[in-house]
Order: structure tokens, then C-alpha cells, then sequence
């Protein structure tokens, strides 16, 4: 039996371990929390701040560990990489997983290599507000190295940049942030397995948000597979996403890129991450196409080949995955004080997956963050716009009253 080393053990990471284990594995879970939910699915755990590398080094020696991975986290993957390298174990690199987490190398690497992506410059204080100009206007301001939509700002003007600049810089590790041109389109979700350094497509998926660039418009509402696009423009994105894996440097791993296809079928780079993704889209490979990214992962962590794994891929069964936020989702803002009807809604036609992450006390807050999402729905139906009605309808028959 294969012991592994599971960096981070939160609520997200909690299904994850318990895959592990279903999969023959001997887990050990760090996380700096004691109370991490994953930490009771583990085998074994230890209570390390994962940003101390060499203490997670540690933990994995003492266990005898014979590889090292995580899932939906981006804050764990330089982790992952630098102890891999520590303990002589299979990983994607330092250099890659920097390349895959840090915005601001992530697009120089993708600037040498010629992938299309908006206008960017870095940020570090009030006398860069000229970044602007290179950039152009509207713009988005982000955090150099976070995730999940924190410290992320539609930028308007130059005023506006110097507002919202220390709370994006507060969201940053290093202290950097980064401004993108605004560009409109469709937003596409790519999955890929890097084998050898050769890309393979899963999925290609729409990744649906609020319109406009109003406050959380970088957070996703739903996911809906197989994407709408079509011809050439899917054909260049398919392409664009592969040639990102390859600039970043991922040989063996799996990929993640976002990208924005322009009405002309342009599509322009916004993030890749090298990890498992979270907001369910692991689910929408497995659901999908029959691929368990978790597996995938797990055997490249162990220098174990994949290709019969991606040779299960079938045929695209499409799917809807619909969050449960505040307007313009069906919650409302407020004190929870009652919630209903869940287990109705996963007898639902189609209903494939259901959850809330919602407790009497706990607050409902208007959609900024990735983190306001409180729970999701995922249908399948024969068409992809069917699948997102009913994830639709689903989520709107769960009850959550508030105060």
C-alpha cells in the first residue's frame, strides 16, 4: 500500500483524502488547523503550517512517504513542488508550479512563448498607477499570488485604481498585484493531462458569471459541459490551451486553463493553475468524460503512467454544475435561520450531486468572493442548456430562510 503525503486537509480537501483511501492509499493530511475536517479522513496527520515547506518535508519523511500532492488549493502547489524536490519524489517543479501560481510569471512566461493573452502590467504601489496606460482601461486588478477571486477589482480609472490597490496588495503573500485589460467574450474552462510533457484535452466547458464587470464578476455561477463553442474558435481555444500547458513547463500533471474567447474567436489566456481544480470541476471530468482527476493525480504523485486512465474517456455526457449564491442566484442575503429540502433535491431528475455548506447562524453574503458561494447543484441531461435548467430549478427548491 502506497503511503502518500496530503498537503492541506480543509473542507474542499476532505473528499479528496477520502478518494485516496478508496483507492488503496495510506493518507497523511497536513494543515496548519487542527480542526481541519480532512485531518479525521486522514490515516495519519500532523498539525503543520504548510507554508513552512521544510516542516511539511519533515511530516513526509517521518511517515516514509512515497509521493506528495494536493487538490484545490493553488497556496499548496509550490508546496507540493519544493517538497517532491526535497524528498526526491515525483513533482512538476518549483520553477512550473511558480509559473502556475504567481500571475505575474505566469504571463511573462506566456508573453516568451507568443500565447495570446490581454495587455498586463505589475503593480506594487501608488506610483505605478501609470500601468494603466500600458494596460488601457477598463482593466482588473489582482492579487500577484492568491486565488479564489480575493483582492479582484474592475478598474475604471486611475482614482479607482488607488483605492482598491491596499486591499488587493493586502490578499498578496509578496506584496505584488497585477492589472489586466477588461476584455469581453465568452469565458471557457479547459482540463488537460500533461503525460510526458504532451497536453490531452478532457473537457472544454463554459464557466458562466455575472455580466458586466460589476463587484464579484470574476466569480463563476455555474459550469456548463460540453461548451457552446463550435468551429474554428473552439478549434483555436482547444489549441491555445495546450500550447499554455506546454509555455508553463507542465510535463506530468494536470492543467487548468481559463481562457476568454473574444466574439471574433480570439481566445486570450486569463489564468492557468497546475493542480486539480476546485468549484467542482473535477466532478465535471469525471461526470463528463469518466476521467477521476483525483486517480490521475494520485498515480503521477507515485511516477505511475495514466494513459489507461485517459483512455477511459467516453463520450461527453453534458452537465451543469449551478452554485448556490446571493442574487443573482436564489439566495438571499442574511442570518440563516432554516434550511430544507435538500434531500428532495437530490431525488430530482437528473440530480446527479447536491450540497450546502450552510448552518443556522451562518451568514449569506452578496457574491465577491469564491467563498460566498454556499453550495451547489450538479444535473446531467441530454443537452447541455437542459442540464443547466434543472441544476437551475434544483437549486432554487432548496430552502434557506434567513433573518
Amino acid at each position: 500500500m502506497p503511503a502518500v503525503l496530503f498537503v492541506g486537509a480543509g473542507r474542499h480537501q476532505r473528499r479528496a483524502i477520502r478518494r485516496l483511501r478508496e483507492l488503496g492509499c495510506r493518507v497523511v493530511a497536513v494543515d496548519r488547523d487542527a480542526q481541519a475536517p480532512g485531518l479525521a479522513e486522514a490515516d495519519a496527520h500532523e498539525v503543520v503550517d504548510f507554508a513552512n515547506a521544510a516542516a511539511v518535508a519533515d511530516a513526509g519523511r517521518r511517515h516514509a512517504v512515497d509521493g506528495v500532492l494536493t487538490a484545490f488549493s493553488d497556496r499548496a502547489v509550490p508546496v507540493v513542488a519544493a517538497v517532491a524536490e526535497e524528498l526526491g519524489l515525483p513533482g512538476i517543479g518549483r520553477t512550473t508550479a511558480r509559473a502556475a501560481t504567481n500571475k505575474l510569471a505566469m504571463r511573462r512566461r506566456l508573453a516568451a512563448a507568443g500565447i495570446p493573452q490581454p495587455p498586463f502590467a505589475a503593480v506594487r504601489g501608488a506610483d505605478d498607477a501609470d500601468a494603466l496606460d500600458r494596460v488601457g482601461l477598463p482593466a482588473v486588478l489582482k492579487p500577484a499570488d492568491s486565488a479564489g477571486q480575493r483582492g479582484v477589482f474592475c478598474i475604471r480609472s486611475r482614482s479607482e485604481l488607488a483605492e482598491r490597490l491596499p486591499q488587493t496588495l493586502a490578499e498578496s503573500p509578496s506584496g505584488e498585484a497585477i492589472v489586466e485589460r477588461f476584455h469581453h467574450g465568452l469565458e471557457v474552462n479547459a482540463l488537460l493531462v500533461a503525460c510526458a510533457g504532451e497536453p490531452r484535452l478532457l473537457t472544454l466547458s463554459d464557466r458562466l458569471r455575472p455580466d458586466g464587470a460589476s463587484p464579484g464578476f470574476g466569480v463563476a455561477l455555474a459550469h456548463v459541459f460540453p461548451s457552446s463553442l463550435a468551429g474554428p474558435a473552439r478549434a483555436e481555444a482547444e489549441r491555445v490551451a495546450a500550447e499554455t500547458v506546454r509555455a508553463v513547463g507542465l510535463r506530468d500533471g494536470v492543467a487548468y486553463p481559463q481562457l476568454l474567447v473574444t466574439a471574433a474567436g480570439d481566445a486570450l489566456v486569463l489564468e492557468v493553475a497546475a493542480r486539480v481544480p476546485a468549484g467542482q470541476m473535477d466532478e465535471v471530468a469525471r461526470l463528463g468524460v469518466g476521467v477521476d482527476l483525483i486517480e490521475v493525480a494520485l498515480r503521477q504523485s507515485l511516477g505511475q503512467p495514466v494513459d489507461a486512465l485517459l483512455a477511459r474517456a467516453r463520450a461527453p455526457q453534458p452537465l451543469a454544475v449551478f452554485f448556490l449564491t446571493a442574487e443573482p442566484g436564489p439566495l438571499q442575503p442574511g442570518v440563516v435561520r432554516r434550511l430544507n429540502g435538500l434531500e428532495r433535491v437530490r431525488m430530482l431528475p437528473g440530480v446527479v450531486g447536491a450540497e450546502v455548506y450552510l448552518h443556522p447562524g451562518d451568514t449569506v453574503r452578496p457574491v465577491r468572493v469564491d467563498g460566498d458561494r454556499k453550495g451547489f447543484v450538479i444535473a446531467t441531461a441530454n443537452t447541455a442548456d437542459e442540464a443547466l435548467e434543472r441544476a437551475r430549478a434544483a437549486a432554487a427548491a432548496i430552502e434557506v430562510e434567513v433573518a
